[in-house]
């Protein structure tokens, strides 16, 4: 029997998921902007908003959905894994209260405390922001100021890396938020891994380097993430033996205590002198990190969801013995003031043996059009770091005007500058 699955969302992440799913269920998505990658994918696609619940429930019992996927935070927040579960669909994504792990970062490092789970560093929550400007100039040491609620990955600052102790105070005084965590600067190299999870089993992934800043060589603004990479196996270039290990226990910690948590959890670590420290977890697929992870799953996907569903033993994960490297499209003045609404032409033809993930894209009648965000992406795969990263670049002749790229995830003289970082702090 085959299975009918609405998927939630309508950027690269979501295109990610429906290329894994659309082969093995009768797909159907809905979104606020029309993803063409996942338009041709499904059997239906509704626009409406990912925070409507009532729609996305309206439209899932229009299509007798057996299963649905969320992708969005949003959509998390909003409470859809709610009402659709209320509504009788089994849903893969965690409940509105479950997703604080994402959420609310003050819930997030509190619960981290409270149940033990390793890897958390110094923190402290303010709702009064001279409060939280005293406690900058009394700690001994950096500070990163993060907003409780979500920012889509660009409310953060790092004290010592991107702003002087006097502009983050300067920061919180013109900010209107009306909470916030202070917590260690960790130094070190970042790293994700994601992880199915469901009925207390933990099905993890391969770890993915994100790239959040703007600009090559990791200079400017922090965003939603310009490009990514994994080698070919679990771990990375500038992991020790047992750093992966390390994680995978920390995500193990945090479904122990969350028992009931259901749909993917998102570990971003810092890799330290130390071994792992907690960044934040994300209570859905990182984007762009599912557009590395999922193109090598060899299980399927909707496999994961049934077993889910049903009670069963999530499946063991196969992957293939591939890396990827993942690099967007965004426009131009992303992510300070994107160029929205700009009409660009993507040459898919171009593409060569690279996948392309459509992003933050809408689809009208007499084009593509970009919003506010990342447009498109381009992931190459090889045998090699290296390997992918060159079917990547040939790929990104797609790209054509108005659109900017960092050229420089993936390249070998990165991944090196990474290896020497964590050399460097290990001695």
């Amino acid at each position: 029997m085959t299975e009918t699955v609405l998927l939630v969302g309508g950027g690269g992440r979501e295109h990610a998921i429906a290329r894994a799913l659309a082969p093995d269920c009768a797909l159907h998505a809905c979104a606020s902007n029309r993803n063409p990658g996942i338009a041709r994918l499904a059997d239906g696609f509704e626009t409406l908003s990912e925070t409507d619940t009532a729609a996305i429930v309206e439209y899932a019992e229009s299509i007798a959905a057996d299963a649905a996927v969320i992708g969005p935070e949003s959509a998390l927040a909003a409470g859809a894994a709610d009402a659709l579960e209320e509504a009788g669909v089994y849903t893969f994504g965690p409940t509105r209260d479950a997703a604080r792990i994402e959420t609310d970062k003050a819930y997030q490092r509190r619960f981290m405390r409270d149940n033990d789970v390793p890897g958390c560093p110094d923190f402290a929550t303010f709702t009064d922001m001279e409060a939280a400007c005293e406690y900058i100039d009394d700690y001994d040491g950096d500070l990163a100021v993060k907003p409780a609620g979500l920012t889509g990955g660009k409310g953060v600052k790092v004290i010592g890396d991107q702003v002087t102790a006097a502009e983050a105070k300067a920061y919180l005084r013109d900010s209107e938020y009306d909470r916030v965590v202070l917590e260690e600067r960790l130094v070190g190299e970042e790293f994700t891994i994601q992880a199915f999870v469901a009925n207390g089993d933990v099905r993890t992934t391969p770890a993915v380097q994100d790239h959040k800043r703007a600009y090559e060589g990791d200079e400017g603004p922090n965003t939603g993430g310009m490009g990514s990479y994994s080698d070919a196996g679990y771990s990375l270039p500038f992991m020790a033996e047992g750093d992966y290990a390390a994680a995978v226990e920390i995500i193990e910690a945090v479904v122990e205590a969350l028992p009931e948590y259901t749909g993917v959890l998102y570990g971003q670590f810092m890799l330290t002198a130390e071994g792992p420290k907690v960044v934040e977890f994300n209570a859905r697929f990182g984007d762009p990190e599912a557009m590395n992870t999922l193109p090598v799953l060899e299980t399927p996907f909707i496999d994961v969801i049934t077993a889910a569903r049903d009670g069963e033993e999530l499946p063991e994960l196969s992957f293939a013995d591939r890396a990827t490297v993942c690099k967007y499209a965004v426009p131009d003045g992303y992510p300070t003031d994107p160029d929205a609404g700009a009409r660009i032409e993507v040459d898919e033809g171009s593409v060569g043996d690279a996948l392309l993930f459509y992003a933050s894209v809408d689809e009208r009648a007499d084009g593509l059009y970009t919003t506010t965000s990342r447009a498109f992406a381009v992931v190459g795969l090889g045998a090699s770091i290296t390997e992918a990263e060159s079917v990547a670049s040939e790929a990104l002749s797609a790209a054509g005007d108005r659109v900017r790229i960092r050229h420089d995830v993936g390249t070998a003289s990165l991944i090196d500058r990474r290896i020497e970082h964590m050399n460097a702090l290990r001695e």
